[in-house]
């Protein structure tokens, strides 16, 4: 599959035409983010339209709080399986700076809380991850605390491969721990700029290797290719991403 803030700059100008290229370039699934203004039933028809699965959505914490109901209702009428967390947020939105424990230990509360709504609803609610998630406190990794905290009943977990890997971790790590806690996994490859940051990059050309992170994903049930920037044409280079993913011998 693919997410598609990929193509983030794309919809907007041509949102039928976009899942149509998303198609051709060898995609069968999709994860939304953000609906574009559209109702569940255009939205719908147009993943119709283009050959297209709307599996999943992204939606950040401070999004889903006041609004849960309605996005809930919204993925049924869409068909989705599952919603996800793509970014949480501090207790106290006034608040300035990165969050601390305390704030990661609420936010593990909120992720039950809307977990089980969202079960009750009949779909599965995730976590997915940036690099924050891997600082710590007091020698205690944040991810770590997730992890614990959140009953696995609830709350999955949709890992960013390749944040994982520009946080200094290995993926295969925490997959070959507890795999059935990562049904979901985006899959993206990071160089490292010239600047010392890490980028998004072309499958193959940077420095994640998927082989063992796919042999430890014992748990996977979707998988979603995600390439946030270019030094290309995006589709061809999304094109070139599903090719390698398709030949990558696990």
């Amino acid at each position: 599959g693919l997410q598609l803030y990929s193509v983030r700059e794309l919809l907007p100008k041509d949102f039928d035409g976009t899942l149509r290229k998303v198609r051709a370039a060898g995609y069968t699934e999709v994860e939304a983010a953000g609906y574009y203004d559209k109702t569940a039933a255009e939205f719908r028809k147009a993943m119709d339209g283009a050959g297209l699965r709307c599996v999943s959505t992204h939606h950040p914490l401070a999004v889903l709080q006041p609004r849960l109901d309605e996005l809930i209702e919204y993925g049924h009428r869409l068909g989705l399986e599952y919603m996800i967390c793509s970014s949480s947020t501090r207790r106290d939105p006034a608040a300035k700076g990165p969050l601390n424990l305390d704030d990661w230990h609420w936010v593990a509360g909120e992720f039950n809380r809307i977990g089980e709504k969202v079960k009750a609803a009949g779909m599965t609610f995730g976590v997915h991850n940036h690099t924050p998630e891997f600082g710590s406190e007091g020698g205690v990794l944040f991810y770590d605390e997730l992890l614990r905290l959140t009953d696995p009943k609830l709350v999955f977990f949709e890992m960013d491969c390749g944040w994982v890997a520009a946080a200094g971790r290995n993926p295969v790590e925490y997959l070959s721990k507890t795999p059935e806690r990562f049904p979901l996994l985006h899959v993206k490859d990071m160089v490292r700029g010239v600047n010392g940051q890490m980028h998004s990059a072309v499958m193959g050309r940077g420095v994640v290797d998927y082989r063992p992170i796919l042999r430890a994903a014992t748990g996977l049930k979707h998988y979603f290719i995600e390439q946030e920037e270019f030094d290309m044409d995006p589709i061809e280079a999304l094109r070139l991403d599903a090719e390698y993913m398709r030949k990558l011998d696990v």
